[in-house]
């Protein structure tokens, strides 16, 4: 391909995420961090992983990721002619999928906010030949540029343990949505099953680090990787969060024995 625009670099305000010291902290990984820092420190380890995020994704999951996908597509519900927000829609895997569903007279939108994955997923699917009939755009979750009600569905998938303030990010997503609409959150979870959580625990700490190194030749971003899904909150209690946005008939479905839940959640 020789005409593939490049993003602008997430250098502006919504992505520098470094200003001077508000008080209020939170945690990147096990570290804990002034709150105005945390958006440049995850940016910065997207813009390391970008170019590596597919090949990573498939030797981290064992391919498994795939399957957890086709799942939420399916969950989705999403008919032909609707709206569809796919939020840290990075290399854009669900948003070739919705493609597919929502046919000529839909919609689909594929937001980020880093630049490289943004650039890196449209080059995927300029790749594949359904780049022009998605969009673009570089976002932030817990302020979406959008006017209220526009979507019928809105999906994040492995994006919202890497948002600042998630309870922000889910109301934004509520407004964003249509009454009717739907919420579904793909995101690494709780394992369910002790002998699991231990060997996810083994894994996650020698195995993927190292897999970072060889692979990416960065072993950092990967176990901050694995430190913040220890970080991210549980299953029942985003269900909670879900709710206190103002989503109902929330539940959830956990896939490979917790490491991954699917949250879903409507609008009314």
């Amino acid at each position: 391909m020789t005409n593939r625009r490049q993003l602008p670099p997430t250098n502006g305000p919504m992505n520098q995420g470094v200003s001077a010291n508000t008080g209020e902290v939170t945690h990147f990984g096990y570290q804990t961090v002034d709150k105005a820092a945390k958006e440049g420190k995850v940016a910065e380890v997207f813009h390391s992983v970008a170019a590596k995020y597919d090949i990573m994704n498939d030797l981290m999951s064992f391919g498994i990721h795939r399957l957890w996908k086709r799942f939420t597509v399916e969950m989705s519900g999403v008919r032909p002619g609707q709206q569809v927000l796919d939020i840290a829609g990075g290399t854009g895997d669900l948003a070739r999928a919705f493609v597919r569903e929502v046919g000529i007279n839909g919609r689909v939108v594929l937001a980020d906010i880093n630049a490289s994955m943004l650039n890196v997923g449209r080059d995927k699917l300029l790749d594949v030949g359904v780049a022009s009939r998605i969009e673009f755009v570089q976002a932030n979750a817990e302020c979406l540029p959008f006017a209220p009600g526009s979507f019928d569905l809105i999906t994040i998938a492995f994006g919202l343990r890497n948002v600042t303030d998630k309870d922000a990010a889910i109301r934004s997503m509520y407004q964003c949505l249509k009454p009717g609409g739907r919420l579904l959150v793909l995101e690494f979870s709780k394992p369910v099953i002790d002998p699991l959580a231990k060997i996810y625990d083994a894994y996650s700490f020698s195995l993927l680090p190292m897999m970072g190194k060889l692979v990416a030749n960065d072993p950092d971003s990967y176990r901050y990787l694995a430190e913040s899904i220890r970080m991210h909150p549980d299953q029942e209690t985003l269900k909670g969060m879900m709710e206190q946005a103002g989503f109902e008939r929330c539940d959830y479905h956990n896939l490979t024995g917790g490491i991954v839940a699917l949250h879903r959640g409507f609008k009314f």
